[in-house]
């Protein structure tokens, strides 16, 4: 059923979980660090509208930037970009890639509920 009243997109990631890549991704040949299957990092930024996040160490580019306050020389800056969130998967307890599922917990106390993450794998919550 196609949502009808929040059409904001959805991902299995959020900022701050340590994910797993699923594919070898390559870095620009100046950067040299190209990243193999299986490697681990943290999501350093997430863009829903975009599904691509930014994993810390992991698709290295060369930027060339103007001079400014914060860096007067300018120059080359190696930075992380953006990969398709679908490249990656999220770490449960035990350090392995899971899948990612939805349930609502309701709160006994006020009786509202809210939607949590769990793994598929071991059935533990993500969101903490």
């Amino acid at each position: 059923m196609p949502r009808t009243s929040n059409k904001q997109r959805k991902l299995h990631i959020k900022k701050g979980d340590m994910v797993m890549l699923n594919k070898t991704i390559t870095s620009a040949p100046s950067a040299g660090e190209d990243r193999e299957k299986g490697y681990t990092g943290k999501v350093l930024r997430v863009f829903p509208e975009r599904e691509r996040v930014i994993v810390e160490g992991v698709n290295m580019r060369v930027f060339h930037e103007q001079p400014s306050q914060a860096n007067p020389d300018g120059g080359r800056i190696e930075r992380e970009a953006p990969i398709h969130a679908s490249n990656v998967n999220p770490i449960d307890g035990d350090g392995n890639p899971t899948r990612v599922g939805r349930r609502r917990i309701e709160d006994p106390e006020t009786g509202r509920g809210q939607w949590v993450r769990y793994a598929k794998t071991t059935g533990e919550e993500l969101d903490n």
